[in-house]
């Protein structure tokens, strides 16, 4: 594991020595239990962890809906999204000033108007493409996007058991596949000191990408040998980045 410290994390909180509420938003294909292992690992050290559901429906919609779950929490708030989970906290957290830290996890961290598409294909290296997901169209004409499971742990889940795998494959929630193009807003992270955790095996979200947005977003940066799902197979080395953040924000 790899760090350097590219961010300014002088920050101040307004609510001195109290701890911050720690923020968890999932990705694309994943849902909230994808965060469990880093979840009791921040319980177990006096944090209060929340765990929103992100409807996956778009950037615009699933941002507006995690900035209203933010204003229900009070005090100073780290906030970390993983995958396209970086997209929904880059916009939810703008004008939120309880928001002290972003942590990114295996994310996009966009600016503004870029597109998951975009950032996905500007380097070489990622597996996910119209060959590796099934589009299932609904009633109300979104068009769900779905990992196909025989790719699912080439693609998500390199590092995991093939059995942890096909149980995640099964379990994942599509993505609207408008969600693919849509741009993102003015981010936050341009007012906000964020970090950043890079799975240098990442097979979904290519480290060049991610290292790329990292030094635009001038985050704090953290390295391991990890797959998309980082979070699953090395929850303490994201807990270790998250209380790194939050201890920053008082």
């Amino acid at each position: 594991m790899t760090t350097s410290a590219s961010a300014t994390t002088g920050v101040k909180s307004d609510h001195p020595n109290v701890k911050p509420t720690v923020v968890l938003v999932h990705g694309a294909w994943a849902d909230g239990s994808s965060w469990n292992g880093v979840v009791s690992r921040l319980q177990h050290d006096g944090y209060t962890v929340d765990v929103p559901p992100n409807p996956l429906r778009g950037v615009a919609g699933d941002s507006a809906y995690l900035a209203s779950y933010l204003k229900t929490v009070a005090g100073p708030i780290v906030l970390v999204g993983h995958s396209y989970g970086g997209f929904v906290i880059t916009n939810a957290a703008a004008g939120n000033t309880n928001v002290k830290a972003l942590v990114y996890v295996n994310a996009y961290i966009p600016a503004a108007g870029d597109t998951l598409n975009g950032l996905t294909a500007q380097f070489p290296g990622s597996q996910v493409g119209p060959d590796a997901l099934n589009f299932v169209p609904s009633a109300d004409g979104v068009v769900d996007a779905y990992i196909k499971p025989a790719m699912f742990r080439s693609i998500l889940a390199n590092d995991l058991s093939a059995g942890r795998a096909a149980v995640l494959a099964a379990d994942q929630r599509p993505l609207a596949a408008s969600a693919l193009t849509e741009p993102s807003g003015t981010p936050a992270w341009a007012g906000i000191p964020s970090w950043d955790l890079i799975g240098t095996a990442d097979h979904a979200l290519p480290a060049a990408a991610q290292e790329f947005m990292a030094k635009r977003a001038r985050a704090t940066v953290t390295k391991i040998n990890a797959s998309h799902l980082s979070m699953i197979s090395h929850p303490n080395i994201v807990d270790d980045v998250i209380e790194d953040a939050a201890r920053h924000t008082s």
